[in-house]
């Protein structure tokens, strides 16, 4: 049968160019996520310190109970990598195993800098990011996906930030003054005003804050201070 198909108007249809690679392309993107979420996985495990009852069992029994708390059917995979000076953790997954990944710099906070609570904050963030399902492979697919469009892939992750931070509120809200380390570091942070920085949000704003948290991950820290200082209110996303 002749091809009668025409443009809007009656203009030549648009050359069909590139069009068999397109399904090659979009079956990439998932593959490409299995493949990092694969390879992240394995990083953790071959040079982390897996977090055990026995190696770290402090952290072991937050992990544990961070996941009693959130009604979790299995307590995730812990390890504690190398930090190099960088205050950091996250959480994923592969398959059907998830894990929390904590650097070394933040998890001493626990330890040597004698901050449970706020360690405790930590790790009952990142498990309440497996007990939502943003390690889900859907949801990093979604997520990479989204980051196409400048500002849509950022909002959907400041998204999850703020659940994340209501489940370690949960877990531990005491713990939210340990976000202050984010601010000023291990060293200083317990020097930090927690309420002052949270007030910040209402005084500095304007159009370049608002950009700067549009294209951000993460809420911004005087956005976030206060969500977690003022619960009676969702944290502020745009």
């Amino acid at each position: 049968m002749a091809d009668t198909s025409a443009g809007v108007g009656g203009a030549p249809p648009r050359p069909h160019s590139g069009e068999p690679g397109e399904p090659l392309l979009l079956l990439s993107i998932p593959a490409l996520v299995y493949f990092v979420r694969g390879q992240l996985f394995a990083r953790q495990r071959i040079n982390g310190v897996r977090v055990t009852e026995d190696q770290f069992p402090e952290a072991h029994r937050m992990v544990a109970e961070a996941a009693a708390v959130f009604n979790m059917r299995r307590v995730p995979e812990a390890y504690v990598v190398l930090g190099n000076g960088v205050l950091n953790a996250f959480a994923s997954g592969h398959g059907s195993r998830r894990y929390v990944a904590i650097n070394s710099d933040l998890f001493e906070v626990g330890g040597r800098l004698a901050d449970p609570d706020a360690l405790r904050f930590v790790i009952g963030h990142e498990v309440g990011h497996i007990a939502a399902g943003h390690t889900s492979f859907l949801r990093h697919f979604g997520i990479s996906v989204a980051n196409v469009i400048p500002g849509v892939g950022s909002t959907l992750s400041r998204a999850q930030e703020y659940t994340a931070d209501n489940h370690a509120h949960l877990y531990c809200p005491e713990g939210a003054q340990g976000l202050r380390l984010f601010v000023a570091g291990k060293y200083l942070y317990t020097s930090v005003d927690f309420d002052a920085v949270a007030e910040r949000a209402h005084t500095d704003t304007g159009f370049f804050v608002l950009l700067v948290n549009l294209l951000s991950s993460h809420p911004v820290n005087t956005f976030r201070f206060a969500a977690l200082a003022d619960r009676s209110r969702p944290g502020r996303v745009l």
